[in-house]
């Protein structure tokens, strides 16, 4: 089900969750940032997106932007940018090294402390892969790896939402199989699934079965992204979205943000850049036809963040094709 969600400067669409908590806007905006940037630069570009419209914010303990993001939210109130914190939906994640029963409740106090707010409206499994207890930090040591207890870990993401830290839960990066292995003991299940999703790699399959199961699909990297450890330019490039784009007098970004939301899911998308910004929430006042839906379906299939980085040899994992177990890997 969608409704308009009433923008500053935009309308933009928002999709029903599953957990019946919320609303989540269909296009929000990603604060992680590669290579890092500064907490001002960060903070800057969250009030930007506020004055463009944007209510969905995503981040990540990961990300070192909860936070700017937790600054910025208190200087739009202040500005009455808007009217209070809860005209925002924000997301985070739970990073691999808080990925053990005992830890997550901490862990989202955690990040609740930095973003100065009582409640965050998603919480999401940042990878499903646990790591040595200790510090945050990215790549995780090889020897460090561990496999997750989904059902025990899965238990205190529930209790995070019982006692209103979240208003909903849910994965990142989690293939069809380990997503059943959570269905299977779940009280709650995940409301999303935040996993790569572009033109180059549109997870079809994956798509469907959370569909199947009333869990939203959200894309990251719907543009290819560009990072330090991973990242493609084949989006930006593709000259079938290229035609598209000349023929409707779009950008290629918009063609392609435009494709994710017609397959029904929700997106995030990050720029730092005011004009990238609002030329990303051009989307929803026009379409893509059938004949364009088709060739963009016949693009070559490519992933670009593979998940090397969570795989070792002492881990569970290790291998890409166990990562996703085989799903969509080619």
């Amino acid at each position: 089900m969608r409704d308009i969600y009433p923008m500053a400067s935009i309308s933009i669409p928002e999709i029903t969750l599953n957990s019946g908590t919320g609303k989540i806007p269909a296009l929000g905006f990603g604060t992680a940032a590669d290579p890092p940037v500064d907490s001002l630069t960060t903070k800057t570009a969250v009030l930007q997106g506020i004055e463009l419209g944007y209510r969905h914010f995503d981040t990540a303990a990961l990300y070192n932007s909860e936070q700017p993001l937790g600054e910025a939210i208190a200087e739009a109130v202040d500005r009455r940018l808007i009217g209070s914190r809860r005209d925002l939906f924000i997301t985070s994640k739970l990073w691999c090294t808080d990925a053990h029963p005992q830890h997550v409740v901490s862990a989202l106090n955690t990040t609740l402390k930095n973003l100065n707010t009582d409640y965050i409206d998603l919480y999401l499994i940042h990878w499903p892969v646990s790591a040595k207890a200790g510090k945050v930090e990215y790549p995780i040591k090889a020897e460090d790896f561990a496999p997750m207890e989904f059902g025990a870990v899965w238990a205190a993401m529930e209790e995070c939402q019982r006692i209103g830290l979240t208003r909903a839960i849910g994965v990142s990066n989690f293939s069809s199989k380990k997503l059943l292995e959570i269905l299977a003991t779940a009280k709650i299940p995940p409301a999303v699934n935040q996993v790569e999703v572009n033109p180059c790699w549109q997870q079809k399959k994956l798509i469907q079965f959370c569909k199947e199961k009333g869990i939203l699909v959200v894309a990251y990297s719907p543009l290819g992204a560009f990072r330090t450890f991973y990242g493609t330019n084949r989006v930006m490039e593709s000259e079938v979205l290229k035609q598209i784009a000349e023929a409707k007098g779009k950008t290629v970004a918009q063609v392609a943000l435009s494709w994710a939301y017609e397959q029904g899911i929700g997106v995030v998308a990050k720029s730092f850049k005011r004009e990238r910004m609002k030329e990303n929430t051009g989307i929803f006042d026009w379409s893509l036809s059938s004949e364009e839906a088709d060739l963009i379906s016949q693009i070559p299939q490519e992933r670009a963040c593979l998940g090397v980085d969570y795989t070792s040899i002492y881990g569970p994992y290790k291998t890409i094709q166990q990562l996703w177990d085989e799903e969509d890997i080619s």
